[in-house]
């Protein structure tokens, strides 16, 4: 079977997430730079990379790169390459996204233009048509300038990986479910301990645990632009990794993961949400503010994503609502504590300097993910007799 190389892009400062991840689903990794994990992979690897991976955005599959200083290196970059090897002749096919950092080349619109024209050439020689109807199956492309050098993509992914299919409701400042995941798994949260988010919102953090708990692979519910790419991906390839994915999941388990919220509407919408997802039977979710925060177990995880107070009215709330966070904390007997914010004065509020602190951009927010660890839990059989 052809070998790619398949090109994740991921949320700047979580790479080291995703290539765990790409590790543990069996792929070779070739290179790792700032938002995105190259790995090799077959037809397989396409389908099983979109519906196993939890923190890509996306699955894009490297059609060519090239060095380019003006528009016609790069029209003539873009023709060199075997469009027809992708793309049939019926084939839909458009740049979705164009971006530039640090080359000469920065206008997207005009470098989405050229590699159109230089592709519709290519195929025309190759087909020996003059127009193309287009009426067939999409092949949308992404297509990245760094530093004058040109990286062109197939996107097998389509809709970003993100969405799921469960979250069709969502609060004011919701997370994306891959940070959401990328984000537990950066901490050593297992499902048998117990999770806690106090500012909930859609359910996002707690349905993402809940989904990694059971095994639910994110991409199971939802479809993918490679799906009908059926001269490079069969069609059963996607069946058999579909079913792949339902043989693992377990939802027949016991977890302690629940959300609460202050708003009682945003509460009913994480519920939807987590029905939506088939977890909602492993989610605890209940309207409450985060002063009535308490739970008398050790060595549970709190991970949340509160109020960053973007709006001024808001921002003049936050010490007080850290504070109170600090306190729901204090009341928490050798939990850990993770808190994503742009709030900059989380240590002081809480009231304790956090143990890390990771630097990450929720969208184009350069957001901090705090750390308080609390102590490791004893050996299981400590704990089975003295019933934590």
């Amino acid at each position: 079977m052809k070998t790619y190389e398949l090109i994740a892009p991921c949320h700047f400062g979580l790479e080291a997430v995703l290539k765990k991840e790409i590790y543990d689903l069996g792929y070779e990794i070739t290179k790792v730079e700032d938002g995105r994990v190259t790995f090799e992979g077959d037809a397989e690897a396409i389908c099983r990379a979109n519906i196993f991976l939890r923190t890509a955005e996306r699955i894009l599959l490297k059609a060519g790169q090239f060095h380019a200083e003006t528009f016609e290196e790069l029209f003539q970059g873009i023709k060199k390459i075997p469009w027809e090897l992708y793309i049939p002749e019926d084939g839909k096919f458009w740049v979705t996204k164009a971006s530039s950092i640090k080359s000469k080349l920065f206008s997207p619109s005009d470098i989405q233009s050229i590699v159109k024209k230089a592709m519709v050439e290519r195929l025309k020689q190759h087909y020996q048509k003059e127009w193309f109807e287009e009426s067939g199956t999409s092949y949308p492309l992404r297509l990245f300038l760094m530093k004058d050098e040109v990286t062109v993509a197939l996107d097998t992914s389509g809709d970003s990986l993100h969405k799921r299919g469960y979250r069709t409701m969502s609060g004011k400042a919701p997370i994306t479910e891959t940070l959401a995941a990328a984000l537990i798994l950066l901490t050593p949260w297992k499902k048998e301990r117990i999770l806690v988010d106090p500012f909930c919102g859609s359910g996002t953090f707690v349905i993402e645990a809940a989904m990694i708990a059971a095994n639910m692979a994110p991409g199971m519910n939802r479809n993918f632009a490679a799906e009908k790419w059926i001269n490079l991906v069969e069609p059963q390839i996607w069946n058999d990794t579909l079913e792949e994915a339902r043989e693992q999941v377990n939802t027949d388990i016991v977890v302690d993961i629940q959300g609460y919220d202050i708003d009682g509407e945003v509460v009913r919408m994480a519920r939807e949400n987590a029905r939506r997802a088939g977890v909602e039977h492993l989610i605890h979710l209940q309207q409450r503010p985060v002063s009535q925060l308490n739970h008398p177990k050790k060595y549970g995880f709190l991970i949340t994503n509160p109020p960053y107070g973007e709006r001024m009215e808001e921002k003049e709330a936050l010490p007080a609502l850290y504070q109170e966070i600090g306190e729901a904390l204090g009341r928490l007997d050798s939990w850990s504590s993770y808190i994503i914010t742009s709030y900059e004065d989380v240590e002081r509020d809480v009231g304790r300097k956090a143990d890390k602190n990771r630097k990450i951009y929720n969208g184009m927010l350069k957001t901090y993910f705090y750390q308080f660890l609390g102590p490791k839990p004893p050996k299981r059989t400590h704990m089975r007799e003295t019933g934590n």
